[in-house]
């Protein structure tokens, strides 16, 4: 008898913690939710931004309030510095872009997607180099000669940052036809669209921009897009601009919107995020969505992208490297 009272109590004992496991509730936000933006409102990752606000609202995928905060200023810089002040806080996430890596790799930023925690990858859209529509720039080799005779004879404008995608387009461009790639002119602005405006005032010669932001001015026939930096032609109203690649320089350069949330989330929370970023990525809107603005869908969840951006991290600082752009690229070290 006394064995079989022990036998059940040891039993109910060990049962104690499984039930106290099962009975604990998941993770899940109880605040308000802020959907960080790095850049001004209007830019590409402000799209990103309030578009993820939308499918989150209106599928009822959270059940807090979120709200779309805008930080920009520093060339992204801000943004990550705002979120990485709060850190183990879920409640926080910021769209983000290869500029965080970018700033980093150049030393514009002691941050680094190290310093937060990756949750999703969500979309990636190609760089067009694009002129507005009185340019006497009519071909994409009128740029490429341009560029091969004097490196610095035309402007361009870049957002969010010197070192970013669309400045790495420009000066690969500016390598492929074997100019002095440090002589190239750039203006970066908080935003592509801050660049656009420039662009069409007539104030620069060439946005690099990715393809959605240029869009509506397109349609509108206030600008022309004369090549894009992709291996293949995007489809939809840019099917008939050729790709730098078809033309025989070697320009590819694209832009990814992620999510990232401050650094040190218990895996509940990432776990959390990553369902409902799931679910996100999957429907039908979200990728309706994503076609309008000729990105193409890809997504990761957290694991994924925090392997996706430490291979980005690596390409990345060997371009800036070549172009002399890199921490310590300027003394060799």
């Amino acid at each position: 008898m006394i064995d079989y009272r022990f036998r059940m109590l040891a039993t109910a004992a060990l049962a104690l913690p499984l039930v106290a496991f099962a009975a604990a509730p998941a993770w899940k936000p109880d605040k308000p939710i802020e959907i960080i933006v790095n850049t001004s409102p209007g830019t590409g990752s402000d799209a990103t931004g309030r578009l993820i606000y939308r499918m989150l609202t209106e599928n009822k995928l959270v059940e807090m309030p979120v709200a779309v905060v805008n930080k920009p200023g520093g060339g992204g810089t801000i943004g990550i510095t705002y979120l990485t002040q709060h850190a183990a806080n879920a409640h926080y996430l910021m769209v983000t872009s290869p500029t965080m890596l970018t700033n980093h790799i150049t030393g514009k930023a002691a941050l680094n997607y190290t310093d937060t925690t990756p949750l999703a990858q969500l979309g990636n859209e190609s760089v067009v180099f694009a002129v507005r529509n009185e340019s006497p720039l009519k071909t994409p080799r009128d740029i490429a000669e341009r560029i091969r005779a004097d490196a610095g004879s035309l402007s361009f404008a870049i957002g969010n940052s010197v070192g970013s995608h669309n400045h790495i387009a420009a000066a690969l461009l500016a390598k492929a036809v074997n100019s002095n790639v440090r002589r190239l002119k750039t203006v970066p602005f908080n935003g592509s669209t801050e660049g656009i405006t420039a662009l069409l005032g007539g104030h620069l010669d060439v946005a690099a921009t990715p393809a959605g932001t240029i869009l509506p001015h397109v349609q509108g026939g206030r600008a022309r897009v004369l090549a894009v930096a992709a291996d293949q032609r995007l489809s939809g109203a840019f099917a008939a601009v050729p790709t730098w690649k078809e033309l025989g320089f070697a320009v590819v350069a694209s832009n990814w919107r992620s999510v990232v949330a401050p650094k040190g989330l218990s895996d509940e929370q990432v776990r959390y995020w990553d369902e409902v970023f799931t679910k996100l990525a999957q429907l039908p809107e979200w990728k309706k969505e994503l076609q309008a603005k000729l990105e193409e869908d890809t997504y990761l969840n957290s694991r994924e992208a925090r392997r996706y951006m430490a291979a980005q991290y690596t390409e990345l600082t060997t371009i800036l490297t070549d172009l002399g752009l890199a921490k310590g690229a300027q003394d060799g070290k």
